[in-house]
């Protein structure tokens, strides 16, 4: 018995920091990563400002359907010009489908033209587990609080289709507007959708 109590103490131990999990309307889970530039980035230094969190794969056709098309850079510029953190998450595991380290991240950011505060690198999935990201694009609004106030898809049709984009709600600008209105966010949770996310584990 005092050997599997060792052995599970040990397992444990190597499994690295378990954070909270997200749920809505309870403080979002801190985090700390790296960016694409070797800077450790944590939520709560952003605490007082409304912050954005995207889930990325760049090799996902969900996500080439949004920078493609212009959707996902537009609402980054149109975020941080507002004074909102917009952080981008790679959580693909070393090795898997989407995985870059720092100079793929920053080469990549600057062919899309993305407008984000950083680009922060998960290969362990820490801050994707903790807060249950599934696809790629999941999207998560916190506000200055650091309260989370939606989770979920970043619209409502599910496609890879440029063209569906004018027709959908985006729930992203969506929430933000209803929080610096002062309103409570209509949408709280939706169904996510893309590419699942490349998990080592």
């Amino acid at each position: 018995m005092k050997l599997r109590f060792v052995a599970l103490a040990l397992a444990l131990a190597g499994a690295g920091p378990v954070l909270a999990k997200a749920v809505v309307g309870e403080l979002a889970p801190d985090f700390t990563l790296s960016d694409s530039n070797g800077k450790k980035e944590s939520l709560s230094q952003f605490k007082g400002k409304t912050v954005v969190l995207e889930w990325n794969n760049p090799d996902c056709p969900f996500v080439g359907k949004h920078y493609k098309s212009g959707n996902m850079q537009k609402q980054q510029a149109d975020a941080t010009a507002a004074g909102i953190v917009w952080l981008t998450i790679n959580s693909s595991a070393t090795g898997k489908q989407g995985d870059l380290d720092g100079a793929g991240a920053n080469a990549y950011v600057a062919k899309v033209g993305g407008k984000q505060t950083a680009y922060l690198l998960d290969p362990q999935g820490v801050a994707g587990h903790a807060y249950g990201a599934r696809t790629t694009p999941h999207m998560y609004v916190i506000d200055p609080q650091g309260v989370l106030r939606y989770m979920g898809g970043i619209d409502s049709i599910k496609s890879t289709d440029v063209d569906d984009i004018g027709k959908a709600t985006q729930y992203v600008p969506q929430a933000l507007g209803e929080l610096k209105a002062g309103k409570p966010v209509s949408v709280t949770t939706s169904e996510p959708y893309g590419c699942s996310v490349k998990y080592g584990s």
